[in-house]
């Protein structure tokens, strides 16, 4: 059996998650946590802070940093909530929208081109693969904040 962890090493390497900056979209960059952060925003209808922050795994005062760059960016809006005034709700800015679905577009051609390199069959397998094992994982009690 191959070492798992070298596995996921050397696909985290290959997918470019250890990268500082994933994208350049023009003259902007974006970090791979701040791709995250558009990509939930943009997916989810009118996330709150505490939505998005939770999704990711992250906490508040990281999340909060990460924001308020993306609002100094002008990709991100925080708008209090008309329910309750301590919550804010994100949202994407017309140049955000754009950022996130050039990125979206980006990784959708990359994960084509790598897929492009297989046999139905072999996608199909591989898909399947990764839909189980993010199913296992999300069952898992180990957090992943406990590894190095």
């Amino acid at each position: 059996m191959e070492n798992k962890r070298e596995l996921f090493q050397v696909l985290t390497r290959r997918f470019g998650l250890l990268n500082k900056n994933c994208c350049s979209i023009g003259t902007v960059e974006i970090s791979t946590i701040q791709s995250h952060i558009l990509y939930e925003i943009d997916k989810q209808h009118e996330p709150s802070m505490q939505q998005i922050a939770d999704t990711l795994a992250m906490d508040i005062t990281t999340f909060s940093r990460q924001i308020q760059t993306l609002a100094k960016m002008e990709l991100v809006k925080k708008t209090p909530s008309t329910q309750d005034k301590r919550v804010y709700i994100l949202s994407l800015t017309v140049q955000g929208k754009f950022v996130a679905t050039s990125i979206d577009e980006s990784m959708n051609n990359y994960l084509n081109e790598v897929f492009s390199h297989m046999n139905e069959f072999e996608r199909e397998t591989v898909i399947r693969s990764l839909e189980l094992l993010n199913k296992a994982m999300s069952k898992s009690n180990v957090c992943c904040s406990t590894m190095c």
